[in-house]
C-alpha cells in the first residue's frame, strides 16, 4: 500500500532544501551565468528568466510553423537540456514534433522516469500547445538559476509534443471558424445524411476569419438590443417589442437543404479514437471506423509504447478550469491505491490553479468512450491528468453567481453577461465583431456580428502566460511525484566459510509507486530489478519482515531480485548469500523509477 504524505509534505518535494540535499543537489542558487545577468539597474521578476537566450512572446498564439520555429530555437540555444525530434507525420504531412527535456549530462534521458505532455488534441483547444512549449522554454531558461529546476532535470525527463493535431490547428487559425470549430477533423462530411456535402463548410461573409452570428430585423422577433451593451441581443419579455430574429451562424445554405453550416468538420474526434473502451460511431460520436484509425493516434501510441519509462502524463484541453482524471466510463474504476496518489496531486492542483476543480470525467462531466486519458492509464498504467484550460473565474477572480453564459460564465444581470462585462472593462470591446449589414443571397438584408473565435474558450493575451505558468507548475508538481528509486544502504556480514550475507535497502523517495496497481494487476511493465555484483550469488531473498527476518527466497537467477512494485515513500529490503568478501555493488533498475547503484564499504 502506498504511504501518502501530507499535502504540505508533497508540495515541499518540488523545491524543499532537504530533498535537494538528499539528492546531492545544491540548496543555494549558483552564481548566474554571464549571459543571464540582468540589464544594469533592473530587478529580475521571480518566476521568469531576466535575460532569456530565446525571447518569446507568450501573450499570443502560433500556428504550427510558428510553434516549430520556437521549438527549434529553444533546442539550438540549450542543446545540453533540450533535443528536438518528431514522433511522426500528421495526416497532411506536418511533423508532430517532440521536445525531449532533461539534463543529458546526468544520464540517459530514456532511462530516467519520464513525464509525457501533449496539447491541442482538439483543433480549437489551441492554448495547450503554447502551455506545453512554455514548459520546455521555462525549464531550459531557468536551469542553472533555480536549484529545483536543476534537480528535476537531473532526475527526470519530459517528453513534450505541443500539438498532436497540427493539421486541424492550422485550419482553426487560418480558416474561418467559430470558437468551437473545427473541433476535430478537416474535410466536411455529409453529417446530416442528405447525400450532399456543404463543400465550403463554414462561410465567412465579411472575410474577417471569424464565423459569428446572423440577425435580421423583425418587429415581432424574439430578441432586442441590450440597453447596457448594444452589441448584445437579449430575449424580449412578454409585452415587450421585438427587434430581431437570430438566424444562427454566419454562412450560406450551400447544398440547398435548408440549413446553414450543418455539415461540420471531419466527423471524427481524435479523443474518441483510442484503443481502450472504444465504441463504434452509433454509441460514441466521432469514434471513426475503428480505434487508431487516425495516424496521429498511432504516432502517440507507438512512441509511448517504446518508452516504458513514462510514469506520468498530461494532456492539455480547454476549457472550464478542470483537473480531470479518469475513468471516462462507468465500466472502469481506478484502483484505490492509485486513487490515493491522484487525490494528493489533484488537491494540490486546486491550490496551484485558483478556480480550477479536481474532477472525474464520467462522474462529473460525461461519458467518453475511447479517450486518450483512459488509454494512458488503462493500457499503460500511467498516472494521467487532462487539464481543461481556462476558466471564467479568471475574468474577475471570483466565482460568479446566477445562470450560465457563454463559456460557462454567469449571467448575473439581465442585460450583460460576465463575458460582455469583461470584454468592455478589460478588452476595450475587442472580443466582439461589430454588427454590420450585408446582402445575403437567401435571406436578404441581414446583420452579422458577435463573439470572435479567439474569445470564450481561450485566454486573452494578458492572462495567457499567467494561466500557462500555473498549469505548467501543476504538471511539474506531478512530475516531481513520479517514482524515483535509490539504493540507500548496502551492509555485509561474514557467515564464515567464505560466505557473506549482503543486505540492501532500496527506497522509492516519491509519492507515486514504481508500478501503479493497474500496472501490477495486468503485468504491463516488467518488475523492478535489484541486482548484486562482486561475488558469486548462492541465494537471494526479499525480506518480508525486517523485524523478524522473515524472507522469501527467489530460487531462479538469485543475483537479480525481481520486485513487482516499490510503493511510494517506501522501502524494500533484499539480501543475498554470496561467495566472496566484496566489495559488492547493488543496482536497482526500475523502468518507471530510474536506475541507482551503491557499493558496499
Amino acid at each position: 500500500m502506498t504511504t501518502i504524505r501530507s499535502l504540505a509534505a508533497a508540495l515541499a518535494l518540488l523545491a524543499g532544501p532537504a530533498l535537494l540535499a538528499a539528492q546531492g543537489m545544491p540548496t543555494t542558487p549558483p552564481t548566474p551565468r554571464a549571459t543571464q545577468v540582468p540589464v544594469a539597474g533592473a530587478l529580475a521578476a521571480l518566476g521568469a528568466p531576466p535575460n532569456p537566450k530565446v525571447a518569446v512572446h507568450w501573450d499570443r498564439f502560433y500556428d504550427h510553423a510558428g510553434l516549430h520555429e520556437i521549438a527549434r530555437r529553444i533546442a539550438a540555444a540549450h542543446p545540453e537540456r533540450v533535443k528536438l525530434g518528431s514522433i511522426g507525420k500528421s495526416t497532411q504531412g506536418r511533423d508532430m514534433f517532440l521536445l525531449t527535456v532533461s539534463n543529458f549530462k546526468s544520464g540517459d534521458a530514456d532511462r530516467k522516469p519520464a513525464m509525457w505532455i501533449d496539447g491541442n488534441i482538439h483543433s480549437n483547444e489551441i492554448q495547450g500547445a503554447e502551455f506545453s512549449l512554455y514548459t520546455a522554454w521555462y525549464l531550459a531558461e531557468m536551469a542553472d538559476r533555480v536549484p529545483a529546476v536543476d534537480s528535476l532535470l537531473t532526475q527526470y525527463t519530459l517528453y513534450i509534443v505541443p500539438s498532436i493535431n497540427p493539421d486541424a490547428r492550422d485550419h482553426f487559425m487560418h480558416k474561418p471558424n467559430t470558437a468551437s470549430s473545427p473541433r476535430t477533423g478537416l474535410a466536411p462530411r455529409d453529417n446530416d445524411g442528405d447525400g450532399r456535402v456543404d463543400e465550403d463548410n463554414l462561410d465567412d461573409l465579411n472575410g474577417d476569419g471569424h464565423i459569428t452570428q446572423m440577425r435580421r430585423r423583425n418587429v415581432n422577433g424574439r430578441f432586442k438590443v441590450s440597453p447596457e451593451d448594444p452589441r448584445l441581443l437579449i430575449p424580449v419579455l412578454p409585452g415587450e417589442q421585438g427587434e430581431y430574429d437570430l438566424l444562427g451562424q454566419e454562412g450560406f445554405d450551400n447544398d440547398g437543404d435548408g440549413f446553414v453550416n450543418e455539415d461540420a468538420d471531419g466527423g471524427y474526434d481524435p479523443n474518441r479514437n483510442w484503443p481502450w473502451r472504444w465504441m463504434p460511431q452509433y454509441v460514441q460520436g466521432g469514434s471513426d471506423p475503428y480505434p487508431t484509425s487516425l495516424v496521429e493516434t498511432q504516432n502517440v501510441i507507438r512512441f509511448v509504447t517504446a518508452h516504458p519509462n513514462i510514469a506520468g502524463a498530461q494532456s492539455y484541453h480547454n476549457s472550464g478550469g478542470m483537473l480531470l482524471r479518469g475513468p471516462g466510463v462507468p465500466q472502469d474504476e481506478y484502483r484505490p491505491q492509485d486513487v490515493q496518489v491522484y487525490d494528493v496531486i489533484g488537491r494540490a492542483g486546486e491550490e496551484i490553479l485558483p478556480g480550477y476543480r479536481y474532477m472525474i470525467v464520467w462522474k462529473d462531466l460525461y461519458i467518453v468512450w475511447g479517450g486518450e486519458l483512459d488509454w494512458f492509464y488503462g493500457a499503460k498504467g500511467i498516472l494521467t491528468f487532462s487539464n481543461e484550460l481556462f476558466t471564467p473565474f479568471l475574468y474577475f477572480n471570483r466565482q460568479e453567481q446566477g445562470g450560465g453564459g457563454p463559456g460557462g460564465g454567469a449571467q448575473n444581470r439581465r442585460y450583460q453577461t460576465t463575458e460582455s462585462r469583461f470584454n468592455s472593462l478589460l478588452l476595450m470591446g475587442e472580443a466582439m465583431v461589430e454588427w454590420t449589414e450585408v446582402d445575403h443571397p437567401q435571406y436578404g438584408k441581414v446583420e452579422i456580428g458577435g463573439t470572435k473565435k479567439n474569445f470564450g474558450r481561450v485566454e486573452p493575451g494578458f492572462l495567457l502566460q499567467s494561466d500557462g505558468h500555473r498549469n505548467m507548475m501543476f504538471t511539474l508538481f506531478q512530475t516531481a511525484q513520479m517514482p524515483l528509486v535509490r539504493v540507500d544502504s548496502v551492509t555485509t556480514r561474514s557467515l564464515g566459510g567464505g560466505l557473506t550475507e549482503v543486505t540492501a535497502v532500496v527506497l522509492n523517495t516519491r509519492l507515486a509507486p514504481t508500478h501503479t496497481q493497474q500496472d501490477v494487476e495486468n503485468s504491463i511493465t516488467r518488475p523492478d530489478l535489484i541486482s548484486l555484483s562482486g561475488g558469486r550469488v548462492v541465494a537471494g531473498f526479499v525480506i518480508d519482515n525486517p523485524v523478524t527476518g522473515d524472507a522469501t527466497e527467489q530460487k531462479r537467477d538469485p543475483a537479480t531480485i525481481r520486485v513487482r512494485n516499490i510503493p511510494g515513500n517506501s522501502a524494500v529490503r533484499v539480501k543475498w548469500i554470496v561467495q566472496g568478501a566484496g566489495p559488492f555493488t547493488v543496482t536497482v533498475d526500475a523502468v518507471k523509477g530510474g536506475v541507482s547503484s551503491l557499493r558496499s564499504r
